[in-house]
This record gives C-alpha cells, sequence and structure tokens, in this order.
C-alpha cells in the first residue's frame, strides 16, 4: 500500500523522533585509540543503507560501505550503490533501463561524540533522457556531497546514522536526485 506524500512526512519524522530519544540515553560513538596503533581490522566499520519499496511504483536500494578509523575521529571510506525502480503508472511508455549503479568514496570527522561532517564524492550511472533526440542513453553522473550527521550507537560497535548532505555538483537535468539536499539513513556494525 502507497501512503500519501503527506502521511509519509508524518511518519519520516516519526522514525527521526524515535530514534533520537532513543539516543540521549546511548553511548558515544566507537572510539579506537590509533596511537596504540591497532591491527587494520579492528579499524573497520562496516555498513548501508538498505531502502524497499513495492506497489505501483517499485523501488530497491542497496548501498553497502566499509570504513576505516585513520584517527581516533577521523575516518574514509568506499561504498558502491545499486537500485532498481519500476513505475506501473507509466505502462507502454519507453522509460529506458530501471538499473542505477555506482560507486562513493566518503571522509567523515566526528565532531561530537554523536555528530560527524560528512564529504563524499559519489559516481552513478543510469540512462539519462536527451530531450533533443528524445532516446535514453546510460551516462555516468557526478555528486559532490558535504554535510553532517548523528550517530545513534547500538551496543559497543554499531549504530544508525541520520546523514543531511548537500550535493554540489546538482544539475536538475541530470542528477538522479529530485534535489540537492539528500537525507539517508543508514546503518554500520
Amino acid at each position: 500500500m502507497l501512503l500519501s506524500k503527506t502521511n509519509n512526512k508524518h511518519y519520516t519524522f516519526l522514525l527521526l523522533a524515535l530514534f533520537f530519544c532513543l539516543s540521549f540515553g546511548a553511548q558515544a560513538q566507537r572510539e579506537i585509540d590509533t596511537e596504540s596503533n591497532p591491527p587494520l581490522k579492528d579499524r573497520l566499520y562496516y555498513g548501508g543503507n538498505l531502502a524497499m519499496q513495492f506497489g505501483t511504483i517499485t523501488f530497491v536500494d542497496v548501498s553497502p560501505l566499509v570504513g576505516a578509523m585513520i584517527t581516533d575521529k577521523f575516518s574514509g571510506g568506499v561504498g558502491a550503490t545499486y537500485q532498481y525502480f519500476d513505475d506501473r503508472r507509466f505502462v507502454g511508455n519507453s522509460t529506458g533501463n530501471r538499473s542505477l549503479y555506482g560507486g562513493r568514496t566518503f571522509l567523515r570527522y566526528n565532531v561530537f561524540p554523536s555528530i560527524f561532517a560528512h564529504t563524499e564524492f559519489e559516481m552513478l550511472n543510469f540512462d539519462l533522457y536527451n530531450r533533443s533526440t528524445l532516446e535514453y542513453r546510460r551516462e555516468w553522473v557526478p555528486a559532490f556531497f558535504v554535510g553532517a550527521g548523528y550517530f545513534v550507537p547500538f551496543g559497543n560497535r554499531g549504530g544508525a546514522n541520520f546523514t543531511f548532505l548537500y550535493n554540489l555538483l546538482h544539475d536538475n537535468l541530470r542528477s538522479p536526485y529530485n534535489e540537492p539536499y539528500v537525507i539517508r539513513v543508514g546503518f554500520v556494525l
């Protein structure tokens, strides 16, 4: 069952409020003592985003990531993205390939135990509609995000990230994102 945009906004707000309320009693984000030079396997963290919607509009997003603590507050990593989209409201129309894929690199600095600054470069490959030829053509489109996030820990290693980003390279005709602002909710271990 699809929800209206108004209901989606209410559910999103309630979900965010719940996570923020749960975080007040939680411990700080995992810190690594990099001066003792722990092995790489102890400095790695894994996570990503997973989203699914089925119905008239089908959407699946799988975006894993791996990062490494470089210092006790600074980390960096890489990630991949795969998305599938199908809008059945436009049956019979040629809508191009419904898959999007790509990769990203990111840097993150923990300003406070649960608040971090984030920057990310992303390249996505998908079908773009060319208005002059009236055809779809697969292209790579870059994005450069800057922003901040909030970490809600679950135990000693894991937690949820709420990241608010702005795409400095946003182009209304070429970007897969409707707006330059992107909000992500993901999990890390």
